[in-house]
Order: C-alpha cells, then structure tokens, then sequence
C-alpha cells in the first residue's frame, strides 16, 4: 500500500492544566508538529486540555476523525493528576509496550536518566496509533526521535498494507 497525504494524518493533543488555562505556554506541542510535518504528515496546530477526562474526550474525537496517528505529550508522569496513560487505555484496543520503552531508553542513553519515570504508553485503535510523550519539550524531542523513523511504516501496517 502506497501511503498518501490523506492517509498521513496526524493530531497532537497537549495536556496541560496550567496551558488549558492560559498560565502557561505549550512548549512541547509545536515541537511534535513541526516533527509530524518533517516526517511528511499533514497535521494542525495542538490541541490543548486540562488532565483528566477531557483527554479521553479529545482522544475520542481525535479517532473518530480518522487521524492515523494521534500523539498526546504531557500528563505521563507521578503527579497525582497525570491521568494520560489512564485516559488512553479505555481507547487503545492492542498496546505496544515496547514503543514507549525505546523512547525511555533513548532519554537515559542521551543523559536523561529520569525518562524512565514516563507512565506513557502506545497503542492503536481500529487503523489510529496512538503514542502518550511526555510533557516537558526534551521529552518531545526525544520521543519524535524514536517515532518519526517509524511512524509511516505504522501506518502502512495498520491500513493493511505489508510489512
């Protein structure tokens, strides 16, 4: 299968309280779609919500409009309301734990020896993946390094095409 603009399509969803409220910039959104775009796909600007439910909304709405990958950055860590991996699970139908585990080992291997605190997971639902980076933009960076090698390829797989 032969993969075209329609079909690489992607959403970034930031979850941040502080930046749904205005209080702070979203710094590591923007760095996600720049990579997107980089890679070949088409995407928009972030959408940005408060931890907790509204990101199992965005999800949600983000796979019923048919995006091939979504990628949320932000609420994967201890804090009591990091609740991403949680919203993400009651949407992802197959996980992949071993994607979220390369971008920690990329973090540690490149001095950052707290990625492997990231709660984030991946995983798809229908012909979507869906990845959770982390929040801070070293953390987007880090986890697009891994991902924009691979994403097409995923895509590919998932929409029924070889592998």
């Amino acid at each position: 299968m032969i993969m075209n603009e329609s079909t690489l399509t992607a959403t970034v969803i930031t979850v941040s309280t502080r930046a749904a409220a205005g209080a702070y910039e979203d710094r590591s959104g923007p760095i996600i779609v720049d990579a997107l775009i980089a890679a070949g796909f088409k995407t928009d600007r972030p959408t940005v919500v408060r931890d907790g439910a509204p990101v199992l909304e965005a999800l949600r709405r983000a796979v019923s409009a048919g995006y091939a990958v979504i990628i949320t950055t932000g609420g994967t860590g201890l804090s009591p309301d990091d609740q991403t991996p949680e919203m993400t699970r009651q949407v992802v139908r197959r996980e992949i734990p071993q994607l979220p585990a390369a971008i920690a080992d990329y973090g540690v291997a490149h001095g950052v020896p707290t990625a492997v605190l990231s709660r984030g997971i991946a995983g798809t639902v229908g012909d979507s993946l869906i990845i959770n980076l982390p929040g801070s933009a070293g953390g987007a960076r880090d986890g697009m390094a891994v991902l924009a090698p691979l994403l097409e390829h995923a895509v590919t797989q998932l929409r029924g095409g070889d592998h």
